[in-house]
């Protein structure tokens, strides 16, 4: 009998894993296949492949790696499972929304900095008599490297007149100075102007050049006796007060402010521009000086991966080592479709998808083997040109010799699949279990699964009519990133897809819609429903982002609990001191430093994440406490409130966009960049405006499993039933044969795409030749014409 423990076991064998709604399932996955994990959203294929599989090979690497991670295991939490034999160690690709700084580039992310400074440092050409420099110092993110001064940004804030006074018909007393805070401390600089000497009554635009300049940009800080008016009612006494200029306090708040309210509103008074000593290249002029194939290093660095590639050509021993290792590294970034991305293209500026592709590209290089790659999504924002391309990527990783598990919707990565783990049938507490474990083929026989009914059936989409635009918009012309003077029209009261090749530019033309150009269109309101997260810390949720929240700590304020003890509306916020646990003030978890790696949030010792004190908990409504409303999925709180109006119309509409399976208190850092999607969707339908809206959706199907994607078609259909314009960034040809309008872009990604290719009907656009969208198109018609 073989023991399963020794590790010769082919099997990943997972027994009772309980993480989130995962019903104490056992499953068998081979080792050394691809194995895909499907299900709706909220099955809990994810709290499988990362809750479980991800999070218990992390566990035990903590714990083989130094004796004080024991301590930070305990804190932390091993996944709720039973055990699972023969698991190797595991390197999760997840698409983390982390925020990236402005500092992480394309180039830092793949480590092709380090190669590209080191070539710098052995192999350029240096000015005569220069000093030969450090790799460090053709870094803008060293202190050997950073441009002075702009502190290696590239950037810096500048504020002027225009931006300080907007209304110069105003005088200094009706708030000519927007910049300045409101209320009591812009009073106290009003009034210290006016005994400084200056006119606070007259118009802003009649007050002498020389004072105007001084008002905002000083940097004196005068000391004055101010004698305040006096109020009818107080009398107050008079005050020595420091005047600060309008550039000193939009300066000051901008860099120092911890609220982020302030910064935002600091920052609408600054415009950045690139540094005037680097030029926006970041770097110091020592190493600007030295060049290699007669270019400068941020030059080479904001050249397309795919040219940088073709122009590197090393003249000596040394710079022909290094020019070949750069151009390897640059290979597998090439084979994943990201050609088009430059080393100093920051991360900010790129989708969830193309992160995680980069990082994919790393590991193809790093040459690890016998490690389980966990991956999510990694078709996520890919045109289904690029995700042949992604399949070959997956099997180069498994044929080194390694585990390759995928959490995956697209049918076709799911087609290519060794082994199918389908986990079911339904979302939250109506799924979490395997309802498949075995190739593919054989999921055909499973009858509750939902995979199933869309991996096998090829029957057609209902034909439907295409609508009629009501009016046009025009966009344009455009030049960003890749878009060169691109002019788009967009029709309205339709459905619109704008396609194409990752890197195409859909996005950046959809984000130039703006509300003059709606507003001129005689649209009324142009809503933008992104992928970014709802908030950044568990204290944003989904009852407090849709104001669901607010209705609840009403209802609970209203109880007899609540009125005997004197509670309040804002007892119940887990936000305020009163009725929050002190211990994790509210937050439900405390935050593990944990060294070397990024730190983790771990449940509250006192309120084990309940959020609130015990008193506060003593108040129920209908039997449970706001704690254990909190707790429940948004499918079960609306049968709770069911005779709550506001309540129930939230609840509704979030039931609408396929969000069900929630809880209603699911911290914003818990959820995918989809769901927040959704959730944000959800919020604008509750409110069930008059009047045209527009509304700019960027890939609404990312993370959605197809049977989901017919869920939110409907609601977006029905959006434009009742005379709204839906325009969406979207890759799944099922939804774009759906529409009534495409926009394709490319032809290719980066500089060999930024052109429209095709616009019209979907049956036109199928048709168009330079498309790489046309040929999956008129594949997903096909489907639809003959069945």
């Amino acid at each position: 009998m073989h023991d399963p423990h020794t590790p010769h076991d082919p099997y990943v064998r997972v027994r009772g894993a309980r993480e989130h709604n995962l019903q104490g399932i056992d499953v068998d996955i081979p080792r050394d296949v691809l194995a895909v994990f499907t299900g709706v959203s909220g099955s809990g294929k994810s709290s499988l492949a990362f809750g479980t599989i991800y999070a218990e090979a992390q566990r035990r690497y903590f714990e083989s790696v130094a004796p004080y991670a024991r301590r930070l295991i305990h804190q932390v939490g091993a996944p709720k499972v039973g055990e699972i034999t023969g698991l190797p160690p595991a390197v999760s690709l997840q698409q983390r929304r982390a925020a990236p700084t402005s500092r992480s580039s394309v180039g830092t992310v793949t480590n092709l900095s380090n190669s590209l400074r080191m070539l710098f440092s052995r192999a350029g050409t240096y000015p005569p008599g220069a000093e030969r420099l450090d790799s460090d110092a053709f870094s803008p993110n060293t202190a050997a490297g950073a441009c002075p001064e702009c502190h290696g940004l590239g950037q810096v804030h500048r504020t002027s007149e225009e931006l300080l006074v907007p209304d110069p018909s105003l005088s200094i007393r009706e708030g000519a100075v927007a910049a300045w805070p409101g209320a009591w401390q812009g009073k106290n600089l009003r009034d210290i102007l006016d005994a400084l000497g200056h006119d606070v009554d007259r118009p802003w635009r009649e007050l002498p050049a020389t004072a105007r300049e001084w008002i905002l940009f000083t940097d004196e800080q005068p000391v004055v006796t101010v004698h305040p008016v006096r109020d009818a009612d107080r009398i107050q006494r008079p005050y020595q007060g420091t005047y600060m200029s309008a550039r000193r306090y939009v300066m000051k708040t901008f860099s120092d402010s911890k609220s982020p309210t302030l910064r935002t509103k600091a920052e609408r008074f600054l415009a950045s521009a690139p540094c005037p000593a680097c030029g926006g290249s970041r770097l110091r002029p020592e190493a600007l000086a030295v060049t290699f194939g007669g270019r400068t290093i941020a030059e080479l660095a904001a050249r397309p991966l795919v040219e940088l590639a073709s122009g590197l050509d090393g003249t000596s021993e040394t710079a022909r080592v290094l020019t070949a290792d750069l151009t390897s590294r640059i290979a597998p970034v090439l084979e994943l479709g990201l050609g088009y991305l430059s080393l100093d293209r920051p991360t900010p500026t790129l989708s969830a998808g193309e992160l995680q592709r980069l990082r994919l590209a790393t590991q193809l290089r790093s040459g690890l083997f016998g490690v389980v790659y966990v991956l999510d999504e990694p078709s996520a924002g890919l045109h289904p040109a690029d995700t042949e391309a992604l399949l070959t990527v997956l099997e180069r990783l498994k044929s080194a010799g390694n585990s390759v598990f995928v959490v995956e919707h697209h049918l076709d990565v799911v087609r290519g699949a060794d082994w199918l783990v389908d986990v079911g049938p339904q979302a939250g507490e109506h799924g979490g279990r395997v309802l498949h474990s075995g190739p593919v083929a054989d999921l055909a026989a499973v009858e509750e699964s939902a995979t199933a009914r869309y991996l096998f059936d090829r029957s057609p989409a209902p034909a439907r009519e295409v609508r009629e635009p009501g009016g046009w918009l025009t966009t344009g012309p455009v030049t960003r990133h890749n878009l060169r003077g691109v002019t788009a029209d967009f029709p309205l009261g339709v459905f619109t897809a704008v396609t194409g090749v990752s890197g195409s530019g859909k996005s950046t033309l959809i984000g130039e819609i703006t509300e003059d150009a709606a507003g001129t269109a005689g649209v009324g309101r142009l809503v933008s429903v992104d992928q970014k997260p709802i908030g950044r810390t568990p204290r944003s949720n989904l009852a407090t982002y849709t104001g669901l929240f607010d209705v609840v700590r009403r209802v609970f304020a209203a109880t007899d609990g609540a009125r005997q003890r004197g509670f309040g509306v804002g007892r119940f916020s887990f936000n305020v001191v009163g009725g929050r646990c002190e211990t994790c003030q509210g937050e439900g978890f405390v935050s593990v430093e944990l060294l070397f790696l990024p730190s983790t949030y771990a449940p509250c010792p006192d309120c084990g994440g309940a959020r609130y004190n015990t008193e506060t908990r003593e108040v129920t409504y209908r039997g449970r406490d706001i704690a254990q409303v909190l707790d429940l999925t948004v499918e079960s709180a609306a049968e709770f409130f069911a005779d709550t109006p506001a309540v129930a119309r939230s609840l509704g509409t979030l039931l609408d966009v396929g969000l069900g399976y929630l809880r209603l208190g699911q911290p914003a850092t818990e959820l995918s960049g989809g769901e927040a999607q959704r959730i944000k969707l959800a919020s604008e339908l509750q409110r069930g405006r008059r009047g045209h809206t527009l509304y700019l959706l960027d890939e609404p199907t990312t993370g959605l499993h197809p049977a989901d994607v017919d869920v939110l078609m409907r609601q977006l259909h029905g959006l434009v039933d009742a005379g709204h314009t839906v325009i969406v960034v979207e890759h799944d040809m099922s939804v774009v044969a759906r529409a009534d309008w495409v926009i394709d872009l490319g032809p290719g990604g980066g500089d060999a795409g930024g052109r429209i290719v095709a616009a019209g009907p979907p049956a036109e656009v199928a048709a168009a030749e330079p498309s790489a969208t046309a040929r999956y198109l008129g594949r997903a018609l096909g489907r639809e014409r003959q069945g």
